[in-house]
Formats: structure tokens, C-alpha cells, sequence
């Protein structure tokens, strides 16, 4: 029986419980195995993959030739096996585009999306609850026997299996919520959670990968290295990711544009919605904008000219 799920009826940002479990069902995975996996990957991704070890977890991006991302993603370690853990939307986009290359490798890409389940858990008491409920949670990825656990900060996402995931949503059904959740958080992380509607359009600093640790500039050559590298030592990035809440009449998605207020009290077209936590009329999001936007500046909605929305303040710095 598949537990039922609550709608958040808190404004986005504000008022979150002790405990909140979600599952996220926007989420899916991608696994890579074969002996030559991390040389593989390696070649293909912002991160650096070779250094990684089974416990822990990095940010990463897959680019195309000219440096625009396909997908980020999270990537984590299930004994030999790499998982890429990012929107299932990219998913549809970016595994085509490794398999590839992967034709040329003793290594093996499948959509491990519906094999395996994944939940957030949030709140105070989160940390509580995955160490009587599902095992010890010191590491940032501890392998269980029924899970694999990442800790990010307070926060932790479970990667197990439908019947795992069923039973302990049914331990304390009141805290199971949707995964829009878990989205506000992720926001409010300033996290680069890149939908299939927006591959191919950002250079991975344009989303501020580089400020999660998500590029890595010592490693040896990956698809897009010369652009992303030269955003760096060159400078030419002009955006960067942004975190804004306020009020408005529309359902607000990735295909949604935001407009800024210029001096004369005229707006003019500003940047893209990456990612959206909607409650009614509150709503709190991630966008790119270009990267000298102020936090003072009022924006809005394209084609929602009541709506009102501010700048949150990053919590990270995006300087070298």
C-alpha cells in the first residue's frame, strides 16, 4: 500500500516541521558499472570522479562540447557501481548522450530510476530518525544493508527499495509530505537542480556549480573542460543562480520567465526558473539571472504583472 502523501500547507521557506519525510519521485538515478567506470567518467564530468571514495558524495556536471551543461547531478558511490542521482527529466537527455561514448568503454549505462526508490528526510528530528530507523549516519555516505544513506548536513536522502522506503514512511505517515517539500530546501541550499527543459542553455558556473564544489579545475580534460575553464581564468560568465520567494497568480514551472524592474519603473525580461516550491500564491525558487542583479532588485513573473518577487541572500559565497 503505497502511503498517501500531504501537500505542504506552509509557505514555502517558512514553518518547516521537525521531521519530514518525502519521497522524491522527481529524482531518479543513473548507474554506471564496469571495470572502467571512474576512467570512463572521468573524461565526461565536471567532478573529479577518480578521487572520490565510497563515502562520500560531490556535485558534478555532465556538458556537451561547448560547455553547456546536460545535467548536474550528485554522485555517489554503491560498492562499484557509480550513481548519478539528479531530475528524471535529465535523465531522458543526458543518459542518451553517454551511452555514446560508453560504446568505447568496458562499462555498462542503465536508467536505475525504477529499481530503486529515494527519499528525503528533513527537519530536527531527522537525524534521530535515520539512526534508530535505518543505521548510523556519520559518514556523508554510510552502505547499509538496505540503504545507502547520504548526509548533507541535517539533511539526508535515501536511496533503497520500494518496500524499504513504504515501511519507514509507515512509521510516522504524519511527516510524509510530496517532494515539493524537500525542494524548498534544496533551494534555499542554492543547490543546481537542472530540469531537461534547460539542458544545452548553461555553462556550469551559470548555476553556480563551482561554489558546491562541483568542478574541479586540477583534474585532466572532460567534455567542455576548455569553456568551463576559461569562465574561470578568462572570466566571461555574465549569470549565476539565484533564490527568490514572494507572491503570485500563475503556476510558476521551469519554463516560467522572470522580468526586473528597471529605474524608469518599466520591467524587461531578466532570467530563467530552474527550480519551484509552490504553495497557492507563495512560491520560492531558483533562477538564473545575470550575476550583477542586486538583492534589492523587484522582480516579477512574465505575464503576471501583480506578482512581487525579492532576492534571497546565497548561502555561499560565489567568489574565487
Amino acid at each position: 500500500m503505497t502511503a498517501a502523501l500531504q501537500s505542504p500547507d506552509w509557505a514555502p521557506g517558512t514553518g518547516f516541521p521537525p521531521l519530514v519525510i518525502s519521497p522524491l519521485s522527481h529524482l531518479g538515478l543513473i548507474r554506471i558499472n564496469g571495470e572502467q567506470t571512474r576512467q570512463f567518467m572521468q573524461g565526461q564530468v565536471t567532478s573529479d570522479i577518480d578521487k572520490q571514495s565510497k563515502d562520500e558524495w560531490h556535485w558534478g556536471a555532465h556538458c556537451d562540447p561547448k560547455g553547456k551543461m546536460l545535467a548536474s547531478f550528485r554522485s555517489l558511490f554503491d560498492g562499484d557501481d557509480l550513481l548519478l542521482l539528479m531530475p528524471r527529466s535529465a535523465i531522458t537527455v543526458d543518459l542518451p548522450q553517454l551511452q555514446k561514448y560508453a560504446v568505447f568503454n568496458k562499462v555498462e549505462l542503465t536508467d536505475a530510476s525504477d529499481t530503486l526508490a529515494i527519499l528525503g528526510i528533513a527537519g530536527e528530528q531527522a537525524s534521530r530518525f535515520v539512526t534508530d530507523h535505518i543505521g548510523p549516519d556519520d559518514a556523508a555516505v554510510t552502505a547499509l544493508d538496505e540503504a545507502l544513506v547520504m548526509r548533507d548536513r541535517e539533511r539526508f536522502i535515501i536511496i533503497t527499495s520500494a518496500a524499504k522506503a513504504e515501511a519507514l514512511m509507515a512509521l510516522a505517515p504524519e511527516t510524509v509530505f510530496d517532494h515539493s517539500a524537500w525542494q524548498q530546501l534544496e533551494i534555499l541550499a542554492g543547490y543546481p537542480n537542472l530540469p531537461a527543459a534547460h539542458a544545452n542553455q548553461f555553462v556550469p558556473q551559470m548555476c553556480n556549480l563551482q561554489a558546491v564544489n562541483g568542478i574541479s579545475f586540477n583534474k585532466g580534460c572532460y567534455m567542455g573542460q576548455e569553456t568551463v575553464a576559461r569562465m574561470k581564468y578568462r572570466g566571461g560568465n555574465k549569470r549565476a543562480l539565484y533564490i527568490a520567494s514572494g507572491t503570485v497568480n500563475d503556476l510558476v514551472d521551469a519554463d516560467s520567465q522572470l522580468e526586473i524592474q528597471l529605474e524608469d519603473g518599466s520591467f524587461r525580461r531578466a532570467g530563467t526558473v530552474l527550480e519551484v516550491a509552490q504553495t497557492g500564491d507563495k512560491v520560492l525558487l531558483s533562477a538564473v539571472l545575470p550575476n550583477d542583479t542586486e538583492l534589492s532588485a523587484r522582480l516579477r513573473l512574465a505575464g503576471d504583472d501583480a506578482s512581487e518577487l525579492k532576492l534571497l541572500p546565497l548561502p555561499y559565497s560565489l567568489e574565487d
